[in-house]
């Protein structure tokens, strides 16, 4: 049996939203082709993937898997898309992804001189999108900070740095010289708590009451934003913290917190000449500001 993609593109759609008629609006398709749609994709599989009822949409088992495995397959099809295009134009780029706080002038350069006739091109990535720009192939390799999702990629070690706490400059704590997470319980994380192990078990245990949600942030402007407001604290790298300063936002040395590593990663199927030889330039360069 041969996948559709496009049938596979509107499923992820709908697996998304949990809803047709978001689905199809997302898709700028009527709601009706998309209900036809996904019962040729259930006829193809011979499973059942959604369960809709009058008040909600939600995966089966089956569809839950498809969902899982879908995601890879689609974003190996936009990546092959675009090399193959690059390839067509004859156009000679290598594109490298790159993590807030982190600078990468002296890797181009090494690498620029080494492969002068190559075009080198920057993507500044994010905690959402680090590893998504490496399977679909918007990068070539990509700057990254773990923790991250690996499969699929090879990982390459560059170098570890601290972690600091990012508190309002009128904060009770933002005086001191270095603080322990214990000290920051009872405050609102302003992201992923999986994030941040330390500050999540210590919560856990020390914490009674409910915890707000976390808003959705694109940015570190954006989360600093956030901070500066009295709305909650951040655990960033040294690098992040140094790089964007602002007097109304203070960074605070946090001693029991593990070391963020960052690290080089492409995708392992690749097998670009390119690819390696930026692998064995890139250890050799200093990647903080």
């Amino acid at each position: 049996m041969d996948l559709d993609l496009r049938k596979l593109r509107y499923f992820v759609a709908v697996a998304e939203e949990l809803h047709f008629g978001r689905a199809a609006e997302r898709l700028h398709i009527a709601q009706p082709v998309l209900s036809r749609q996904i019962r040729a994709l259930e006829d193809e599989v011979r499973a059942q993937l959604f369960v809709r009822t009058k008040r909600a949409t939600e995966l089966t088992p089956a569809g839950r898997q498809l969902l899982d495995d879908a995601r890879p397959l689609l974003s190996a099809a936009d990546a092959a898309r675009r090399r193959v295009a690059r390839a067509a134009r004859g156009s000679k780029t290598f594109t490298i992804g790159f993590m807030p706080g982190l600078t990468v002038t002296e890797a181009v350069r090494a690498f620029g001189a080494s492969h002068p006739d190559i075009d080198v091109e920057l993507i500044r990535t994010t905690w959402n999108d680090q590893v998504d720009v490496l399977h679909d192939g918007r990068v070539d390799v990509s700057i990254v900070r773990l923790p991250i999702d690996q499969a699929g990629l090879t990982v390459r070690p560059l170098f570890e740095e601290p972690r600091v706490a990012m508190l309002p400059s009128d904060h009770r704590l933002a005086g001191k010289p270095v603080i322990d997470i214990t000290d920051l319980a009872d405050e609102h994380l302003l992201q992923d708590p999986d994030a941040v192990p330390e500050w999540r078990d210590i919560a856990r245990e020390l914490r009674t009451r409910t915890a707000k949600p976390i808003p959705m942030m694109r940015s570190v402007e954006e989360k600093l934003e956030h901070v500066a407001t009295g709305r909650g604290i951040s655990i960033i790298p040294l690098s992040v913290a140094t790089f964007y300063q602002r007097s109304d936002v203070v960074a605070v040395p946090v001693d029991d917190l593990a070391l963020n590593a960052v690290c080089l990663a492409w995708v392992s199927s690749r097998r670009s000449r390119l690819i390696h030889d930026f692998a064995a330039i890139a250890p050799q360069v200093a990647w903080t500001p």
